[in-house]
């Protein structure tokens, strides 16, 4: 089973490298530091599976995740990270990870989920896991969603900026690049046909977002 390491801590980087190279049936093919990286040694390499942590500098693991997945659908993506907020969790499975781990988690725990996203399962880790089951049993409104024109990550970005969040904190909350943020709220003022950022949070707030 062939895995790659990306993360942008030399030292975790080599410590995952020598855990995985020292487990039966699994190989340490390719690192990467960034996103960039990530996504050649995804096209290079191949891996079954590739190990992601979400902040690698200027680019995040979010996006270098949906990238990857997008272009290589075979090869698997098992976050390992400190993050462990809904926003952090939520999208990197949406952008297509199988698998999410805390950083700390026990040898054990990262061999049975590398294997088990190497098999085309989902595997989350415990905490991770009562998150996602919190979330998924939390209290639902009914009702329209605002705005269907947008997609789900321009509607997320857009309930922030209602909130008064600026693009650098909005940026970090999703775990996306601040330009990636630019480029969501772009597309949000071209859709709802509004000249700027004040008449769009005008309207997000008239339709009931940016509700803290």
């Amino acid at each position: 089973m062939r895995v790659a390491v990306v993360d942008d801590h030399p030292v975790f980087r080599l410590g995952m490298t020598a855990l995985l190279s020292s487990t039966a049936g699994l190989r340490v093919v390719g690192e990467a530091a960034d996103a960039d990286a990530a996504l050649r040694v995804a096209e290079t390499v191949r891996p079954d599976v590739m190990i992601m942590d979400l902040h690698l500098g200027g680019r995040s693991g979010v996006e270098a995740t949906r990238e990857i997945v997008g272009r290589h659908p075979d090869v698997g993506v098992l976050v390992v990270t400190m993050l462990d907020d809904d926003d952090s969790i939520f999208a990197a499975l949406r952008a297509g990870a199988r698998g999410y781990l805390l950083k700390g988690a026990a040898p054990a725990e990262v061999e049975r989920a590398v294997r088990a996203v190497a098999n085309g399962e989902v595997l989350l880790g415990p905490v991770v896991a009562s998150r996602a089951v919190s979330f998924l049993a939390g209290p639902r409104t009914a009702g329209p969603v605002p705005f269907p024109e947008l997609t789900d990550r321009e509607r997320e970005v857009l309930d922030l900026v209602a909130q008064g969040l600026s693009n650098v904190v909005i940026a970090r909350r999703l775990t996306l690049s601040p330009k990636t943020v630019r480029n969501h709220l772009s597309n949000v003022l071209t859709k709802l046909q509004v000249a700027d950022r004040s008449q769009a949070i005008q309207r997000a707030r008239q339709a009931g977002l940016g509700q803290l």
